[in-house]
């Protein structure tokens, strides 16, 4: 009996890890991505965002105020393919929005992108070539129900 209930408080343990997981990750400028590197990645992954969470023109997003080249920049790729993007925290009435949370980070020679919806988070490795960057993974697509 006590190892069944040894297995249980460790199997609450690890859940309540894969629960705080599954929260939306905090908007971080951990790699200092500019000018074409920036765009190029929102670029793409706003594009892929697109292909998941789908392209009307009614949708808004919601992201928090951030002035980095990455932020902006994906700010402008969400805009281009046909999102209306909110920064200012002001919601319409009738506006029901779709939060956005990204990160981005340097490691191993590479930049690591992520957005994050409360419904789907999206990954993907880049390398940083003399034409900008390009992608060094397939897709990363983790749907939350």
């Amino acid at each position: 009996m006590w190892k069944r209930l040894v297995v249980f408080i460790a199997v609450a343990f690890l859940t309540g890890c894969q629960t705080a997981e599954d929260r939306l990750a905090p908007n971080s400028n951990a790699a200092p991505v500019s000018g074409p590197a920036a765009s190029a990645i929102a670029s793409d992954m706003a594009s892929r965002l697109a292909e998941q969470i789908g392209r009307a023109n009614s949708t808004t997003i919601k992201m928090e105020k951030d002035t980095s080249d990455f932020a902006m920049a994906l700010q402008a790729a969400l805009k281009d393919v046909g999102y209306t993007v909110l920064t200012d925290g002001k919601v319409g009435k009738d506006v029901n929005p779709v939060e956005l949370a990204y990160s981005i980070h340097s490691a191993g020679g590479q930049v690591l992108a992520r957005l994050s919806t409360p419904s789907i988070a999206l990954g993907r490795a880049y390398t940083a070539t003399a034409a900008g960057v390009t992608p060094a993974s397939p897709l990363s697509i983790m749907q939350r129900n």
